[in-house]
């Protein structure tokens, strides 16, 4: 598996044994034509939820992204991802500005910890409460949004689950007005539900894999 296209077009990346479920590349290719038709991901920051092989947030970094984040709860897929950034940061290709971060932590919670912040509560340097983590509060405090989401569960993950995962996003302000959703589901789970003020502005099927863009309204 390589990045398709970009500034780090070729870079090798390594999935763990088990565990992840990568994106093909006829639907990675697919996302990242619609998004950058859309011109969404110039100097973006990308949250990547669930990231696995770290791919779709590599991609949009690739692509002209800035910032990305990547949320992987798994040790042996976590490591790996941790490998290719510091190949990123060795590439001719990385830019001054550019910035990645991982974080090992489930999605959900990882989410749920800004819904518990007021969103222009100050944060203290050190502060160790449950919440909040750097990359995502800016220096005065108040959550910092995302351009691109990308959320890429197990097929396992519920219905549900995923609902509650994008109230909190929204909740939080991670996810805003011109913030762009990218859920993939499996084609036979049900049609997930976004927040008040959200919706699926569309759905593209490729095999078993169903691709939803949520927008604000």
């Amino acid at each position: 598996m390589r990045v398709i296209a970009g500034r780090f077009k070729g870079l090798e990346l390594k999935a763990a044994k088990s565990g992840t479920r990568p994106t093909t590349d006829r639907t990675k290719e697919a996302i990242f034509s619609r998004l950058e038709s859309w011109n969404v991901l110039e100097d973006a920051r990308v949250l990547d939820l669930f990231a696995g092989t770290g791919a779709l947030g590599i991609e949009a970094l690739s692509r002209g992204a800035k910032e990305l984040v990547s949320i992987e709860s798994a040790a042996p897929a976590a490591s790996l991802i941790s490998g290719t950034f510091a190949q990123l940061r060795r590439n001719n290709a990385w830019e001054p500005g550019m910035s990645v971060r991982l974080v090992r932590k489930r999605a959900e919670q990882y989410v749920a910890g800004y819904t518990r912040l007021p969103r222009h509560e100050t944060m203290v340097p050190g502060d160790a409460a449950p919440g909040p983590q750097p990359e995502a509060v800016g220096e005065t405090g108040s959550v910092q949004p995302f351009d691109v989401i990308f959320i890429d569960p197990p097929y396992a993950f519920t219905t549900e689950a995923c609902n509650r995962l994008l109230a909190d996003l929204a909740t939080s302000g991670l996810a805003v007005s011109g913030t762009v959703i990218v859920l993939e589901r499996s084609t036979r789970s049900d049609e997930p539900k976004p927040p008040a003020g959200w919706r699926i502005t569309d759905r593209r099927d490729y095999g078993e894999t169903a691709v939803h863009y949520i927008e604000a309204v």
